[in-house]
């Protein structure tokens, strides 16, 4: 004989005032942790998102990042005779020689402005990306146009269509808004790579170059090569690789928000403990009763350890609640491999939710075996006498 769930769900609902201070205390402490988990799985999202998985990103070898890369229009012309590499409609190959830097927006909310990635691309290297517009049009080559990503219109009112941003050697105008997905593309500014090499006297000294491959086998054997052709003076990866490195960006922050979450659940271990206690300090004569009829401790133990377990998975289920509007929120991180700032939303996904749920069930389990273990070791005699 068992006894019933319903005992430990009516206990709950008696002590509705105790139980919902309980269920709120705990909650809190899931929220924490949950916005810290959707942060980093947002900014993971969004580089994972970036990149094709059949281009391969050629940097200077010993360069961790295209920011710190350096290639010239030599080497880019001996990578374009290696087999392997895709071709358009029109039988050109599919590479692209870029620059990127970094520039300074003013930002109505930041009194020095915020950094972005400014990159100079040929019209290949537009359709490789296969990012559509929203608004306006692309760059001419030769013009002193960019188009920008949706993150950055939305959140710097000068890089509207039509407007006028000023860096490198004058003002370049707005004239396109591309929709980059939830990849890191949102957070660019692209332009003419000539014009902007020319305005930033980088003619000969640009930053990486981008290749697409016929197919898996021959991106393997493309990357290999590179590595072993010592006169490049390249190392290659997958797209999809290097923008999966740059998530370490939110380490920091996921460890700070789990340490916060970690002091936080301390606190609520312990109000679910005096809440347990309570309740056990309550019902002695309950407790005696259950003993009478043949009820074992363990089963009394168990019973009053499923009560904790409930109470946990409601302030579980209602952190995750409290957790959904997140998805709708845009934030900002800078980026450490670039040293320039990727928007990006919070992401509160499945994984995220069952982890919350499963850290509050922790704390039921913490909070609520001592005094289960407490109640059932009472005395059948002590346990009816009691007030």
């Amino acid at each position: 004989m068992k006894i019933p769930l319903r005992y430990s769900w009516r206990n709950l609902i008696v002590r509705k005032t105790t139980t919902l201070m309980t269920v709120l205390g705990i909650a809190i402490t899931v929220f924490v942790l949950i916005a810290s988990l959707a942060l980093v799985d947002g900014l993971r999202k969004a580089f994972t998102s970036t990149g094709d998985p059949l281009q391969i990103l050629a940097l200077r070898k010993g360069s961790t990042s295209e920011l710190a890369s350096a290639v010239t229009p030599e080497t880019f012309s001996q990578l374009q005779a290696l087999p392997g590499i895709a071709e358009d409609a029109n039988g050109a190959p599919l590479a692209s020689l870029e620059m990127v830097t970094v520039i300074n927006l003013p930002s109505p909310k930041l009194a020095r402005g915020m950094n972005v990635t400014l990159r100079g691309l040929s019209r290949v290297g537009v359709d490789m990306r296969g990012a559509p517009l929203m608004q306006g049009r692309w760059f001419q080559a030769g013009q002193r146009e960019v188009v920008v990503g949706k993150s950055i219109s939305a959140r710097y009112p000068d890089a509207a269509i039509g407007h006028r941003l000023n860096f490198g050697r004058g003002t370049w105008q707005v004239v396109g808004v591309m929709d980059g997905g939830d990849s890191a593309l949102n957070s660019e500014i692209w332009g003419d790579v000539n014009q902007m090499s020319s305005d930033y006297n980088r003619q000969a000294s640009l930053s990486s170059i981008l290749v697409r491959a016929t197919d898996p086998a021959a991106m393997a054997r493309f990357i290999a090569a590179i590595g072993e052709d010592r006169s490049l003076g390249l190392s290659a990866t997958s797209e999809k690789e290097y923008y999966a490195k740059q998530t370490s960006s939110g380490v920091l922050l996921e460890a700070s928000g789990i340490f916060i979450a970690f002091i936080m659940a301390v606190g609520s271990s312990f109000a679910a403990m005096n809440t347990m206690y309570a309740a056990v300090a309550r019902r002695g004569r309950e407790i005696g009763t259950l003993r009478t009829l043949g009820f074992s401790r363990f089963q009394v133990m168990l019973s009053f350890m499923i009560e904790s377990l409930l109470l946990a998975s409601m302030a579980g289920i209602v952190g995750c609640i409290a957790s959904l509007p997140l998805n709708y929120i845009t934030t900002g991180i800078g980026n450490f491999a670039t040293f320039s700032e990727i928007q990006f939303r919070f992401h509160v996904g499945l994984t995220t939710a069952i982890a919350g749920i499963t850290f509050a069930m922790l704390l039921g389990l913490a909070g609520g075996f001592v005094p289960a273990r407490a109640g059932a070791k009472k005395e059948i005699l002590a346990a009816l006498t009691e007030n």
